[in-house]
């Protein structure tokens, strides 16, 4: 076990919000010294959204809500990352604790509420990277705001030109009231306001839309439908869950908030084939919930996922998880005969 496995490992006895504020800080104090993993196999490599990804394993937003150390994490061996929720105005969110650990679960529950420093000061940030490796910023509304759809146009207009990618949270469960701009006249008013400021910025930042996995297929058809009528890019499906499934065994399994990880991990990927089914190719999907291993990874990617995304199962497990998972996506795409990862996108789907 090397050196950063064992800091991750002495990390991970502390309380689960100190754990992740100390490891944001030694990451921002020590990101030169973070070992720079491997050179990806080319056999990984994925076209999307007009970029070449290095691999499709992507950090999930959560991890780095502040866009404090994306280059730290990219260092890793993520294929790209993505930072937020990022809120127009800074916020401190829900009441503490608000983050708990379910072991025995794989899991997670939080109900941070879009903690964060404010869009302001993630640009600030952002304005001097030098734009190695593949950003996401994901975007959200502030929970006072009066006018929610117009903090979105705030949050894009301030971040958008720092990132490769905007993903818009209207799936969060900790900020009430918020999945309601999931509904399809609302979603409509939003996308539109975001393509427009776009225009108007002169920006090709794709954008992708965030959705739980709670939806029923009626509004699965009209997120679709949205999606694909105001022209966006992609969907990344899915957010975190209200459902507490009865295997959960944790002490901590009734608490309130989304649930991740892996009792997240069926959920997900159900209503990933259910989206890949009515988008078919014209939308690019991101694969998140319950990503713990290639072969879940893998199934992700089999059920429609052109990328997936992890965060849960990193807080668990440490970094070494990040090149296990490649190593053995490797493996899954020879065993199948597939020469490049992208050539199993969708097969599930298909057959």
């Amino acid at each position: 076990m090397g050196a950063t496995e064992i800091g991750a490992a002495l990390l991970r006895m502390l309380p689960p919000e100190m754990s992740h504020r100390a490891t944001l800080s030694l990451l921002q104090v020590g990101a030169p010294l973070v070992p720079r993993a491997a050179v990806d196999d080319p056999r990984l490599v994925v076209p999307a959204l007009g970029l070449r990804f290095p691999n499709p394993l992507g950090l999930a937003a959560g991890f780095d809500k502040d866009a404090c150390v994306p280059d730290a994490m990219l260092r890793l061996g993520f294929g790209f990352v993505e930072c937020g929720t990022l809120t127009p105005r800074p916020q401190i969110g829900n009441v503490r604790p608000r983050l708990f650990r379910l072991k025995a679960d794989g899991a997670v529950i939080n109900r941070m509420g879009f903690n964060n420093e404010g869009a302001i000061r993630a640009a600030a940030r952002l304005r001097g990277r030098s734009r190695n490796g593949i950003l996401g910023i994901n975007i959200g509304a502030n929970r006072d705001s009066s006018d929610r759809i117009s903090d979105y146009r705030v949050a894009f207009a301030g971040l958008a030109r720092f990132a490769d990618y905007v993903a818009i949270n209207v799936s969060s469960p900790n900020t009430p009231g918020l999945r309601g701009l999931q509904n399809r006249d609302e979603l409509t008013r939003l996308l539109q306001l975001l393509l427009l400021e776009r225009d108007a910025q002169q920006l090709h930042t794709p954008l992708l839309l965030k959705i739980a996995p709670d939806i029923t297929p009626d509004a699965l058809d009209d997120i679709v439908g949205v999606s694909l009528g105001a022209g966006i890019e992609g969907l990344i499906v899915g957010n975190t869950t209200i459902a507490r499934p009865a295997s959960l065994k944790s002490a901590h399994a009734k608490e309130s908030g989304g649930l991740s990880g892996r009792p997240l991990f069926e959920r997900s990927t159900t209503l990933l084939k259910q989206t890949r089914a009515r988008a078919g190719t014209k939308l690019v999907l991101i694969g998140v919930g319950g990503v713990s291993s290639g072969a879940t990874a893998y199934a992700k990617i089999r059920a429609g996922a052109t990328l997936v995304q992890l965060y849960t199962a990193l807080a668990l497990e440490g970094p070494r998880l990040i090149a296990r998972i490649k190593s053995e996506l490797l493996a899954l795409m020879a065993r199948d005969g597939f020469m490049r990862i992208t050539d199993a996108i969708g097969v599930d789907v298909a057959a």
